[in-house]
């Protein structure tokens, strides 16, 4: 296969993949959202927890 015709390929496939909208149907975008809101809110907890010298 050259390279040429595989770039050709990935190609279509991802405009394929472009008619359907891009969302798979089972993400939740708040439920993603949400989930790294509170894991970005837990490191931050941790890390402010361990940095008690200032």
């Amino acid at each position: 296969m050259s390279l040429t015709n595989t770039a050709h390929q990935l190609v279509t496939v991802a405009a394929e993949g472009a008619e359907h909208g891009g969302n798979h149907e089972s993400l939740n975008p708040l439920l993603t959202g949400g989930g790294a809101l509170v894991a970005l809110l837990l490191l931050l907890w941790i890390t402010t927890r361990f940095n008690r010298d200032r």
